[in-house]
């Protein structure tokens, strides 16, 4: 009994603090000194159309290297516990048969998935999206291809490949940022281009699409150790 009016007493609790917390809050009347900076300056200095993410790219820069960070120790941790032994690799799995129509619904949607995502983050810099959300719909392609065929294997090689390539490619741009322009992924040292193309905002593309990369391995990876480790029965 007196648990349950401990439980009781947290959730009043919590519920008071919530609706507190929603009496103050609402839109901004206007921009803080950082926001009308970055308003003000950014399409002139950074020269994207979509000033949200190349603000995460250039002025705030290393907070995206932690993030890239932090995701791929995620990756790293899991697929070390989640590590399979050889006698689980060559043991027959046993899994539910999928539907004709999930089956054949990923041949057509997943190749569309994968272009989609890569679309999303090389017009990060003009749309919104960019490579943190690229990367992930294109490890949600992944899924579905696992869903529909669950015998199928995923080669760690090529995402290991592409994962070091892409993560050691991001780090070298913002070091070329650091040196030939004036920080750490700078997009300036490569030309500005026309404001609003496909080809603008220096760097930024080159930089969005290695992010997409890193991102789509490292969630990619994930999965497919998530799939390894799963036993059904049938």
């Amino acid at each position: 009994m007196l648990k349950k009016i401990f439980t009781a007493a947290v959730i009043v609790a919590f519920a008071i603090i919530l609706l507190k917390g929603y009496g103050f809050s609402g839109p901004d009347q206007q921009l803080n000194e950082v926001a009308e900076r970055y308003a003000e300056k950014g399409p002139e200095e950074v020269g994207a159309a979509n000033l949200v993410t190349a603000v995460i790219v250039t002025y705030r820069g290393l907070d995206t290297l932690g993030e890239v960070t932090i995701l791929f120790l995620t990756a790293s941790i899991i697929g070390f516990f989640l590590k399979t032994r050889r006698e689980d690799l060559t043991a027959p799995p046993q899994v539910r048969k999928t539907s004709e129509i999930l089956s054949t619904a990923s041949r057509i949607i997943s190749p569309i998935i994968f272009l989609f995502g890569a679309y999303v983050f090389i017009n990060g810099h003009l749309t919104p999206g960019g490579g943190f959300q690229g990367g992930a719909i294109v490890a949600s392609g992944l899924v579905l291809m696992l869903l529909a065929n669950p015998l199928k294997t995923v080669n760690h090689k090529i995402i290991s490949v592409v994962e070091s390539i892409s993560g050691i490619s991001f780090v070298l741009l913002g070091v070329l940022g650091l040196v030939l322009a004036a920080g750490f992924l700078d997009n300036a040292f490569i030309g500005p281009g026309r404001f609003g193309s496909l080809i603008s905002a220096g760097a930024i593309p080159i930089i969005y699409i290695f992010i997409g990369l890193k991102v789509g391995s490292e969630l990619s990876g994930i999965v497919s150790n998530l799939q390894e480790t799963q036993k059904e029965e049938i």
